[in-house]
């Protein structure tokens, strides 16, 4: 058995790189805690790993533990993950605590930091399960986040947990780094603040978020054991956030219908169905999450047919249980916030973010500063820089649901403000639909805005000289990118992203047209955030420009530098041929040559170099053989490509064979910015670029 630590204060003792979150009960909502920790870390050092000391061990695998493994940066394994089952903690305490101590160490030795989290009172033989965690966590030397429930609790019963709490964990010689009380109902939560003032550890509280515990139309479909008769499978992952037996009348089920809730209706009610379905489908009523047939009766195929004529994407479920059972299963279904639960992962992280200073928090802990740079560092940066500064993008691809999506996750976050392009009378529903919540952000429909003719007299004037006339910019204004680019044009928004559903050409034309460069660049052009697995750096041109000239190469260099160290980024900028330093020539090299001269020339402050080629740009041994005197060689950051061909292909083969994350094209050089999508683009892609797209608009 593993000596106990003897009981000091931390500040005399070497502090933790880890923290271990702990909690008196469950229902604490331990994991909202745990993720939003988790999060502020991957967003601090590189290799971030998850601990679980206790837990199922065979063939019921941890949901938290997967949850937060998917959100974790040091590559562990979910074996690699877990300590030592209920079991054998049951059997031998102490042997189990010295394994636990074991496979903890071998963990930390693969980490830059280490999120443990507690046990979740399933089966723990020990008279307090927290000082079972806090004993733990002394033999780990990890400072305790006590989470405690504070629903249905008065503010002066939660202090009174927190203060036995905080006793037994001090009894263990463990130290406890903070306290956060969950779940507070919200009227509350000032006064439960005022209550927990007096203790010695920071103390935060977080408001109840019914959607957190809310169970998706799956959770609900498994827990009647039903069949899906009819929808989209992929509204199955929305929360059902109220549920209703409807034993009445249609129109008293029609009164009472509340958004996003799961209605119990018998198989054989054709009057309740048809309502139901028809209100789902109407403008001016609530959403539903999805509708239960008890009692294993079927539709009537003549109302099923016309059920099925609406064209409905609502989940309808069958079950046999009759109606008592079907309400109580239902009723006793909790949602659980798994690696899938996108809405659920996003409310909790915005939770913390608004009411856990984690930046505080981890002060406490002895991490490095990181000599590198993740992808989970830089985009975690790129959300926080574009909330410091919020600003309004349009996004003119309303009927594109992955863009309802990214835009329901921006609104949660607090990253942008948001006008959406597109019919509101189908835009709003299908969001309510995909269990997104858009309430925050306006709708305009370009075929039908008030503000269409005054956008079709502005782009008449400004193409005149192309012959444009005032009947000729009516059409054109009503294209979305057209439309959207004329909001940015008149400062009714600050940037704007299309692409998920349009060519770049199609994204782009209208900012050439409309907006057009800065004073002092001529040339529009392109470059990607390469997130390696070490480090960012910027490719350019790799979408705009076809062959660029010396001039257009020295342009897209500068546009490139300055748009880098906007990200945070230190521009060093390598002009890229197949050539390095003199011991090349040929036109192709003699006109990166050139453009490099130019860039000197303009630039005189500006780190550059080249031509150089690729591996002696970022490759220090390299560099010291070809270009030893050179101050960029070895240590580019951003890199010049002499074409579209070239560095096209290359950031997709990087992207591809290096696992990068390639995110662009952030176009740059017009007086406001305008971003382009690709149409495969993910969620999160689209997330990113609107995060991008703000923070250009707060430097231009």
């Amino acid at each position: 058995m593993p000596a106990d630590p003897v009981s000091e204060p931390l500040s005399s003792r070497e502090r933790s790189s880890a923290i271990y979150v702990a909690s008196p009960e469950g229902d604490t909502g331990k994991s909202t805690v745990a993720l939003g920790i988790l999060h502020r870390l991957t967003a601090t050092v590189a290799k971030v790993g998850v601990f679980r000391p206790i837990t199922r061990l065979g063939e019921d695998r941890d949901y938290i533990l997967e949850l937060l493994l998917e959100h974790s940066t040091a590559g562990l394994s979910y074996d690699d993950s877990v300590g030592v089952g209920y079991e054998q903690l049951h059997d031998n305490p102490d042997g189990a605590l010295a394994d636990i101590v074991d496979r903890y160490h071998r963990v930390a030795d693969r980490c830059d930091a280490v999120l443990i989290v507690g046990s979740d009172y399933t089966d723990v033989a020990a008279p307090s399960e927290l000082s079972t965690n806090a004993r733990i966590a002394a033999n780990l030397g990890a400072p305790v986040v006590l989470a405690v429930k504070a629903k249905d609790r008065t503010p002066e019963q939660v202090a009174h947990i927190v203060d036995i709490c905080l006793g037994e964990i001090a009894a263990q010689h463990a130290h406890t780094a903070a306290v956060v009380a969950n779940r507070c109902d919200p009227a509350q939560l000032s006064a439960v603040t005022d209550a927990l003032k007096g203790f010695e550890p920071k103390c935060y509280a977080l408001p109840e978020e019914p959607l957190l515990v809310a169970p998706s139309v799956t959770e609900l479909q498994q827990a009647v054991e039903g069949t899906l008769l009819s929808g989209d499978p992929a509204l199955l992952s929305r929360e059902a956030m109220d549920l209703m037996v409807a034993g009445m009348t249609a129109e008293r089920v029609l009164e009472r219908l509340t958004e996003g809730v799961a209605v119990i209706a018998a198989g054989d009610r054709s009057d309740v169905v048809l309502a139901l379905a028809s209100a789902h489908a109407a403008e001016g009523f609530p959403s539903l999450s999805c509708i239960i047939l008890n009692g294993g009766l079927e539709l009537h195929p003549a109302i099923a047919a016309l059920v099925s004529g609406l064209g409905l994407r609502l989940p309808i479920i069958a079950t046999e249980f009759r109606t008592f059972e079907t309400a109580s299963r239902v009723a006793s279904a909790r949602g659980r916030v798994t690696a899938a639960s996108v809405r659920k992962i996003d409310t909790a992280l915005a939770l913390m973010e608004a009411h856990v200073d984690t930046r505080e928090l981890l002060a406490q802990l002895a991490i490095p500063i990181p000599a590198v740079v993740t992808p989970q560092m830089f985009t975690y940066k790129l959300l926080d820089w574009a909330r410091s500064d919020r600003k309004h993008i349009v996004l003119p691809e309303g009927d594109d649901d992955r863009i309802l999506t990214a835009a329901g996750r921006l609104l949660h976050r607090g990253v942008a403000d948001l006008t959406i392009l597109g019919d509101e009378s189908q835009i709003r529903p299908r969001a309510a639909e995909l269990g997104v919540d858009i309430s925050g952000a306006t709708v305009l429909n370009p075929q039908t805005s008030d503000l269409c003719d005054k956008f079709a007299e502005q782009y008449a004037e400004l193409r005149k000289h192309k012959g444009v006339t005032v009947e000729q910019a009516r059409e054109t204004i009503h294209d979305v990118s057209y439309f959207g680019t004329m909001l940015v044009y008149n400062d009714m928004v600050d940037g704007m992203v299309s692409g998920a559903r349009h060519t770049t050409a199609h994204t782009v034309r209208p900012a050439f047209e409309i907006i057009k460069t800065l004073p002092d660049v001529e040339t529009v052009s392109s470059i990607f955030l390469m997130c390696l697995a070490d480090r960012v750096l910027a490719y350019g041109d790799c979408a705009i420009v076809p062959d660029p000239t010396s001039e257009q190469l020295a342009d897209i260099a500068i546009s490139s530098a300055r748009t880098a160290a906007s990200f945070g980024i230190e521009p060093r900028v390598a002009m890229l041929s197949y050539s390095t330093g003199t011991s090349g020539a040929g036109a192709e090299v003699e006109k990166v040559r050139a453009a490099t001269e130019l860039v000197i020339a303009r630039e005189p402050d500006l780190l550059v170099d080249g031509p150089i080629q690729y591996d002696a740009a970022v490759e220090p041994s390299v560099a010291k053989s070809k270009m030893p005197e050179s101050k960029v060689a070895g240590r580019a950051t951003v890199l010049i490509f002499p074409d579209l061909n070239t560095g096209n292909n290359t950031y997709k083969a990087v992207q591809r064979s290096a696992g990068a994350i390639a995110i662009g094209p952030v176009l740059q050089g017009l007086k406001k910015p305008v971003n382009d999508l690709s149409r495969g683009a993910l969620v999160e892609d689209i997330v990113n670029t609107v995060a991008i797209t703000a923070i250009q608009a707060q430097t231009l």
